[in-house]
């Protein structure tokens, strides 16, 4: 895998296509509103994984988020996974949290249940997958701060890491997911 760097941001490309010895669309995870959403049902998507909260300085990434959404949705899934890991900045219920996504952001795309996305003990399964190598193929690095982004393509491979200052609609992440035709 090779690093780039755009104005001090890290993000990181899975050049070579490593598949993962545990299979993405193995996950599952418990959505906001208590249904279990498999994975196996974004096969065939592009799917976004994002840590959120919503007293960061990066939360209004939110709005970005939901512009891809609506521009992507036919072949990308965003899932959002609100967290508290990095400076208590998302300290709501599952409910407070949707509210205030749905009423400040427009946000439609799905929402975990608020979750811990640091390594640990208490690592949601999913980000598990996207920060052990030993499940994904090739990647280690875990989020550095709310709204750090992992890009898994529609073979259930990921593909990239972007720091959160990448903003969604940054043309790195656009043409990962649409890669401009030559």
């Amino acid at each position: 895998s090779k690093i780039k760097k755009i104005s001090g941001s890290k993000i990181l490309v899975n050049d070579q296509r490593i598949a993962g010895p545990v299979p993405f669309y193995s996950l599952s995870t418990e959505m906001n509103n208590g249904q279990l959403l498999s994975f196996e049902e974004l096969r065939g998507k592009k799917v976004l994984l994002v840590n959120t909260a919503s007293d960061c300085g990066f939360t209004s990434q939110y709005a970005e988020l939901q512009q891809l959404y609506q521009q992507s949705k036919n072949d990308l899934a965003i899932i959002g996974f609100p967290a508290n890991d990095f400076k208590e900045q998302e300290k709501g219920t599952d409910e407070q949290i949707a509210n205030f996504c749905s009423l400040n952001y427009g946000v439609t795309f799905p929402l975990a249940k608020k979750s811990s996305v640091v390594r640990g003990h208490a690592q949601h399964p999913v980000f598990e997958w996207l920060t052990d190598k030993a499940k994904n193929g090739w990647n280690e690095q875990a989020p550095s701060w709310n709204f750090s982004k992992f890009l898994v393509d529609k073979q259930g491979i990921l593909m990239n890491y972007f720091d959160p200052s990448v903003s969604p609609l940054d043309p790195v992440i656009v043409h990962s997911i649409h890669p401009p035709k030559n």
